[in-house]
């Protein structure tokens, strides 16, 4: 090959790198707020030097290697497993600290430092090519955890109590530290240590890139914490099994993929219920739970109301500020929706910057004070581009039934006539669907609305097809 040929096939090499990976001015990281991208580079470069200086300071031990393989095979094997299943998009939840723990607990630090780098590459490129960024800082949150714990255990656990040192893997036999319960009580603590300081690491980031959430929110409800128990446990009994005889993980492999493939398929059954990008019900999922709610209340006798909300203006918000703030904005309106709502509504996305939200038990009264104060708190919500607040309002329509539809289909048509309305009257209105033209109250007054004085006394009006705001509102980030 001639030097020419040499340079345009390098030139050619690098543009198609370019057409892959984008400049990295162009990557989702820094897309980020400056303190998010800062934090994250900190964590990856704090995992990377804590491992380059173990791997130079840790001496080599065949024993150490051969469970150190062991274990990363395990891992290897159940991710192959889990692989035809898929992964949910978001935050998902896998078992494989099973293997991350035995591995910190058994092993010196540096093993716990390099894991998390080896099995997320094979989840990168088996499962799931999340963006580079999370995969590698999620590893570094691993290694830091595990190797936190790792040393904590080998200070004060059995290796430091031990009258002399007592190997970890060549003589198994005499590596019965798991029959003191004092000891199985320390294995217990770095393991909840470990799992703690891994849901921390990810919390502050979180948490930093959506500071309007709250810290519960990023870190623990209940299912997450059952989650981490069960990790725990199954963690914890893996290492008993590892000490015991390394021989035994041929016992444990079966029952870890079994839990692991069920937990997958929980999580794909959620998520094919649930929009990504909101967290909400996705349309699908919320018309079989709202013709549930619908049909349960026409046999009681109860009342129910429906309320369909839009985002003013959102066209101007993603043309402003770009969709990653748009999606941001739809972000934190579901975040009110659901703090704001009863335990019992059901709460969805519709589509684009329309939310949807059925109220069993509630009349024409309490669904106008509830929209009142859904209205009110999407006003005062706090979304910001760089330094810049980002303000929208809502407007909603109101439908109850029994006095507006007898059906999930004549309420939607309904409440869809009263957002038009409350569309046409300005903007930041509440309307409530009545024969006619529906009637709205200004949401900008200061008063919560009377469901009475929202009787119309205009003549009649057939509303037009409503103009949308802009569009879906689904651009990937």
């Amino acid at each position: 090959m001639s030097a020419a040929d040499q340079v345009m096939s390098q030139r050619a090499s690098s543009r198609g790198v370019l057409r892959r990976f984008g400049r990295p001015r162009s990557w989702q990281l820094f897309a980020l707020p400056a303190p998010v991208v800062g934090y994250v580079f900190a964590v990856i470069a704090a995992d990377l030097g804590l491992t380059m200086r173990g791997i130079l300071r840790t001496p080599v031990r065949a024993a150490d290697v051969a469970l150190f393989a062991a274990l990363l095979i395990c891992g290897a094997v159940c991710i192959e497993a889990t692989r035809r299943l898929g992964q949910p998009t978001g935050v998902s939840r896998d078992l494989l600290s099973a293997w991350w723990l035995p591995i910190a607990l058994l092993l010196p630090p540096v093993y716990a430092l390099i894991a998390p780098i080896v099995l997320g590459a094979l989840l990168y490129l088996r499962i799931r090519r999340t963006p580079a960024y999370r995969r590698l800082f999620s590893s570094a949150a691993l290694g830091l955890a595990g190797a936190t714990a790792s040393a904590v255990f080998r200070h004060v656990g059995p290796s430091a109590t031990a009258a002399r040192p007592v190997p970890w893997v060549s003589h198994p036999a005499v590596n019965a530290w798991f029959m003191r319960p004092a000891a199985v009580l320390t294995a217990i603590g770095c393991a909840v240590l470990f799992n703690v300081l891994n849901t921390g690491i990810v919390a502050v980031a979180a948490h930093a890139a959506q500071p309007q959430a709250r810290w519960a929110e990023v870190l623990w409800d209940q299912e997450s914490l059952l989650l981490d128990v069960t990790e725990i446990c199954v963690g914890v009994l893996v290492v008993i099994a590892c000490a015991l005889s390394p021989a035994l993980l041929c016992v444990a492999l079966p029952p870890v993929i079994v839990l692991q493939r069920s937990l997958m398929h929980q999580q794909l059954q959620a998520a094919a219920r649930t929009d990504a990008k909101t967290g909400l019900l996705n349309a699908t999922a919320w018309q079989r739970e709202a013709d549930t709610e619908i049909a349960r209340a026409r046999r009681a006798g109860e009342t129910l109301a429906l309320l369909l909300c839009d985002v003013d203006h959102f066209k101007r918000v993603n043309d402003t500020y770009g969709h990653l703030t748009g999606d941001d904005v739809l972000r934190g309106l579901a975040a009110e929706l659901r703090q704001q709502v009863r335990g019992s509504d059901v709460v969805g996305r519709f589509g684009g910057e329309e939310f949807v939200v059925l109220l069993p038990r509630a009349d024409a009264d309490e669904a106008c004070k509830i929209a009142e104060r859904l209205r009110r708190r999407a006003s005062v919500m706090g979304v910001y581009a760089d330094r810049d607040a980002v303000n929208v309002t809502i407007s909603i329509g109101v439908a109850v039934l029994g006095t507006h539809g007898r059906d999930l289909f004549e309420l939607l048509a309904a409440a869809d006539l009263a957002l038009y309305r409350a569309k046409d009257a300005g903007r930041d209105q509440i309307c409530v669907y009545s024969p006619g033209a529906p009637a709205c109250t200004d949401g900008r007054k200061d008063e919560t609305p009377d469901p009475a004085a929202l009787e119309p006394e205009a003549p009649d009006v057939q509303p037009g097809p409503r103009e949308t705001d802009g569009g879906s509102g689904d651009s990937a980030p």
